[in-house]
């Protein structure tokens, strides 16, 4: 049973690292220095999918869920709903780098915002 528990909390983790990536530059609106944690998080997001390589957090959650006695996502509130998000069916290397240059122009766009809103306040401010 814990081994089942932690393979679900390392699920969750891995989601949230996913939001991270792909949306974490909304929070540099908020803190400016969360981009420190958020450029290097997406940039390692980003490299996973154009390489195809697979997360680590996969093989310590596929470990986990072995030791649980367990082998797929067929039961439970966060392996139902969860798990398809994190690990889509139709995922290959085509999809992979489809998904990677999306979230570099996610981030892009939005680190264009924030530093076009950090030019602004420096304008606002020197007159």
């Amino acid at each position: 049973m814990p081994y089942a528990l932690l393979a679900d909390l390392v699920l969750v983790l891995h989601a949230t690292f996913i939001l991270f990536v792909v949306f974490g530059g909304l929070l540099v609106f908020w803190r400016r220095r969360l981009a420190w944690l958020h450029i290097p998080a997406a940039a390692w997001g980003i490299l996973i999918e154009l390489q195809g390589w697979i997360c680590p957090l996969t093989y310590l959650e596929n470990d986990l869920r072995t030791a649980a006695g367990g082998s797929g996502y067929a039961v439970g509130f966060i392996d139902h709903y969860l798990a398809p998000l994190v690990y889509p069916s139709a995922l290959n290397h085509e999809t992979q780098v489809l998904l990677g240059l999306a979230v570099l122009l996610i981030n892009a766009v939005i680190y264009a915002l924030v530093w076009r809103q950090l030019r602004s306040r420096r304008g606002r401010l020197s007159q």
